[in-house]
């Protein structure tokens, strides 16, 4: 298990997390979301063992990550800009790999290459963004890591190698209970491999679940009314977006779902359907709620 125990990390006098208390269980696939500059891509380096904190500790199995080698030979980091040696090709970095990491597993690397059909001698440099992005999957996986941390991660694949990867990902879970953090945009991907969600916002993580126990705390309701309602009908139930179009309204309510209906059944609408709400929807207004992307 990673254990994070009240993290706190500033760069030049600016505060960029502050109080993350996260734990990530073994052989789990955590997403991590959150708006641009939130910090994700600084914890992931937190994680990784590539950054210390300022305050608090990141531990491994119990054992401190930061300046511990045999720690984080079990972690493998994959960043947004993957860094490879200087003209070098996939051939000549998978011998850079293997002398740091001796758990590199040969026959993994030949799985792989053959999986993403790239030329392991051919130049890096003239790989695509999405080739390069393969390159980085290919060395990763091959070093057998115990946790594998993801920044962007399907950014640049096209549709079949995004397909590609996350089975890739789910096998290693399935065969080794390898952890997986993967930070991404793109919520509906991680709601489509992920078990776990951790919104990072405001410096500090304000939701961390399963995700089919944060979806259940979300409500999505089409209410309908014969004539006008007053403006502060909905205002008990404080919801986290309302729009109106005529007599119908969408609303999207945290909480119990039971509470909500008998106060939304109390107002005596003609119709009251719950809608299914998806990870990108519950991000959307949990952000906006907050003032995050509001035009002002």
């Amino acid at each position: 298990m990673i254990a994070l125990k009240n993290i706190k990390k500033s760069f030049d006098n600016k505060l960029v997390l502050e109080n993350i208390n996260w734990d990530i269980p073994k052989g789990s696939i955590y997403g991590l979301v959150g708006p641009n500059g939130a910090g994700k891509s600084t914890l992931l380096r937190l994680m990784s063992g590539v950054l210390s904190p300022d305050a608090g500790q990141i531990t491994l199995e119990g054992a401190i990550i930061y300046d511990n080698p045999s720690a984080k030979k079990k972690i493998m980091f994959v960043p947004d800009d993957p860094f490879f040696l200087t003209q070098s090709s996939l051939k000549e970095m998978k011998k850079f790999y293997q002398i740091f990491y001796s758990t590199f597993n040969e026959a993994m690397y030949q799985k792989l290459l053959n999986h993403f059909k790239l030329n392991e001698n051919d130049k890096i440099t003239d790989f695509s963004k999405g080739m390069k992005r393969q390159a980085s999957v290919i060395l990763a996986l091959s070093c057998d890591p115990e946790v594998l941390l993801l920044d962007e991660a399907f950014d640049g694949l096209d549709p079949v190698m995004r397909l590609m990867f996350k089975r890739l990902i789910t096998d290693e879970l399935m065969n080794r209970q390898i952890t997986v953090v993967i930070s991404s945009h793109n919520l509906r991907e991680l709601e489509d491999i992920c078990d776990s969600i951790a919104l990072l916002d405001h410096n500090t993580i304000s939701i961390q679940d399963e995700v089919e126990n944060i979806r259940s705390n979300y409500h999505k309701l089409q209410i309908g009314y014969s004539k006008e309602q007053a403006g502060d009908v909905f205002n008990e139930l404080k919801p986290l977006h309302l729009e109106q179009r005529g007599h119908v309204y969408l609303m999207v309510a945290k909480g119990d779902i039971s509470a909500i209906r008998t106060l939304i059944e109390s107002t005596q609408p003609i119709l009251l359907e719950e809608i299914p709400i998806t990870m990108e929807e519950v991000f959307v207004y949990e952000m906006e709620a907050k003032g995050y992307g509001q035009l002002v």
